[in-house]
This record gives structure tokens, sequence and C-alpha cells, in this order.
């Protein structure tokens, strides 16, 4: 058993351990990245997560999205892949999977997915756009399922002109109102990424989501809009994608972030330094040099293809081979110290690890969140 997951097991054992589990985390990942922009051999691929798309149906047609259109069309991961994919991370010590899409309850195996997820010890959340969770909501909490992320657009027409169909704010809502009527935040964790975009870089924007995620008692997870993803696009004319010209309101929508964290620090996920650093991340782009920890993640595709992270370093294809012939190859640890190095299109994934990981990162951004909260 890996200390990471030794670590886990402590943390849900004893909950009042796990910031100092976590902080010992963070440490010893710092130490190695460290080392690693030094000596780039002692940079090796450990899997903590895999975010598997099981189809690329969706039920609605985002501005930021290419699912359900021209991206993996019409692909769906049969459930015998699944199942040997889920036997080989279990195999692995793999501590958790993602159940992604396309939209993921159009599956018409999900509920034996997260059983059989959870039934070989391998931790199980999943990302959904909830328009019909409150139909499956039942079975999956009874197979094993504790946590929902989904996205967050806007409130009412903002929202339905981004899915691009109208009415669909409306059934969210209804699709949640149910759901949290049989379910608690203490039986199912719920969580809202907040898409920060030039739509919503503003204080009214961040005020919507915040009262929404109170509503359902659930948290906020913030992403800031992606640049490099093979599945993203930045809308009509770049109208999604920051430009120089919005650093004012990136600024004051960062500020106002980092004071909803000083006085509600459990409803972002992000820490105060992470938040701090959604600035450069938004306006520079892939200029950002903050060493990638994709070293820690896999993503496989409806199609079956497995990459190391959700951009590049194609590592195969599970209708061709297992994954645990994948897993730790020498083609898996040099996709990780490629990753590690920046020898890639540089995304902004994985942005808050990446900063907590980096010692001089750390540093500026902390002082950075002082100075604000100061």
């Amino acid at each position: 058993m890996s200390i990471e997951s030794i670590a886990r097991t402590v943390a849900r054992q004893l909950p009042s351990t796990a910031p100092l589990l976590k902080a010992g985390y963070r440490q010893r990942e710092r130490i190695l990245t460290g080392a690693g922009e030094i000596w780039p051999g002692v940079i090796r691929a450990q899997t903590e997560k895999i975010t598997i798309a099981i189809t690329a149906h969706c039920n609605l047609r985002c501005m930021g999205c290419k699912y359900g259109r021209d991206f993996m069309p019409g692909s769906v991961l049969p459930m015998q892949v699944y199942r040997d994919l889920i036997e080989d991370a279990a195999a692995a010590k793999v501590p958790a999977v993602r159940l992604y899409g396309g939209e993921p309850l159009l599956h018409p195996d999900v509920v034996e997915m997260v059983e059989l997820t959870n039934s070989l010890g391998v931790g199980c959340y999943m990302t959904t756009n909830a328009l019909i969770l409150d139909q499956k909501i039942d079975a999956l909490h009874a197979a094993g399922l504790r946590k929902i992320t989904m996205g967050y657009y806007g409130q009412g027409t903002a929202f339905d002109e981004y899915v691009q169909r109208p009415g669909r704010f409306d059934r969210m809502v209804e699709s949640l109102n149910n759901v949290r009527r049989s379910y608690d935040a203490s039986k199912l964790d719920l969580q809202f990424n907040f898409l920060l975009s030039r739509r919503s870089a503003n204080i009214e924007a961040v005020d919507e989501v915040k009262r929404f995620a109170e509503r359902y008692d659930a948290s906020i997870h913030v992403d800031v809009v992606h640049y490099s993803l093979p599945y993203f696009q930045e809308g009509p004319e770049r109208e999604l994608q920051f430009r120089p010209e919005d650093s004012d309101n990136v600024r004051r929508t960062i500020d106002y972030l980092l004071e909803i964290k000083a006085k509600q620090p459990h409803l972002l996920t992000e820490s105060a330094v992470a938040l701090a650093s959604f600035e450069d991340w938004a306006l520079k782009q892939e200029q950002m040099r903050v060493p990638c920890d994709a070293r820690k993640l896999l993503w496989v595709g409806a199609d079956g293809s497995v990459m190391l992270c959700y951009v590049t370093f194609m590592l195969g294809n599970l209708h061709e081979k297992r994954l645990r012939d994948m897993l730790y190859s020498p083609a898996h640890h040099k996709a990780a110290r490629d990753a590690f190095q920046l020898n890639c299109p540089n995304c902004h994934c994985e942005a808050a690890s990446r900063v907590e990981k980096h010692g001089p990162s750390l540093r500026k951004y902390t002082a950075m969140a002082n100075d604000r909260a100061g």
C-alpha cells in the first residue's frame, strides 16, 4: 500500500488528522518538484486519479464543449472494457476515479460501473450536468456514489444560452431540489464547478454562484477557462477566453473570491494561495511556467484512448491492450517527465496543486494572497 493510500485511510478514520496529512503530502511533493527541476530523472508516474469519459453522448450543447458533436462522436466505453480498466486500477492501488463524459448519466451501465468501482475499493465520484440526476440518484447512491460535481454556467437564461438548450436551467433546479429532498449534505457531497471566463469574471456572477451553492449546501470549485483542451472551444469569436483588457475585471473577481474564502473557508475548495494564482493563469495562459504534476493523472476517452492527462501524451487504447500493460511502463514515466518539464501545450489543468507543490510559486502567491487580505 502506498503512503498516499495509508494517509487517506487514516484521514477517513481520524478526520482531525486530515489537515496535517495534507500538509505533509504537499511538503513532500514540493521537495520532489524542487529535485525534479535539477534532476528530471527523479520524476516518475504515480497515478492518483483516473478521469474516465465513459460516453461522448450529451444532452446539452455547451458553448465551450465539443462533446456530443465533433469530439469522439458516438463513442461509448463498453462495460467489459470498463471492468478490465477498474480491475487493473484496483490491482495497482489507484485511489480514485472520476466518471465523466459527455454526460455520464446517459451511459446505460453507469450504476453498475459505480457499484463495481466501489466494490473493488477504488474511490469514485462523478461529474454530471444533473439534468436527469434525480431519476438515477437512488440507484447510484445505493451503488456507493457519495460525491457529485456539476458545471455551473450562470442562472436562468444565461445558463440556457451557454448550454444552448432552452428550459434546461429549470430542469436542473428541479432535479437538484428532488435530490436534496432525499439526500442531505451528510449523505451526498455536491460541488459546483464555476467556470471563470470573460462572461463570468464579475462580482454579480460570483454572488449568484455563491447563493446557489448555499441553497444546496454545496461547495464551489473554480475552473479557469481553458485554452488547450482538445474537447474545449472558446465560443463564437473567442468570447469565453480572456484578453489583456480583462485584467481589471479578473483582479476584482479574484479579490472578491479571496474575501469569500476568508469569511467562508469551506465554501470554496481551493486555498487562498491557489485563488491568488488564478489571475495569472487566466491572463498569462501558456506563458505560465509552473512544473506540471500530471504524473498523478490518467485520462481515458470514450473511444478507449488512454493519455497521461486531459490534453496529450497518448499511452495506448483499451481496445488493444489492458491498462496494466500501460501503467508505469517506460512510456508512462517518460510522459510524466515530459509533462513536468512542460514539453507540451502547457495547459492550466491542476493549477491549484501545481502552485502549492512548487516552492517559488507557493511563496509568490502566498505573499499575494496575504497582501490582498491585508
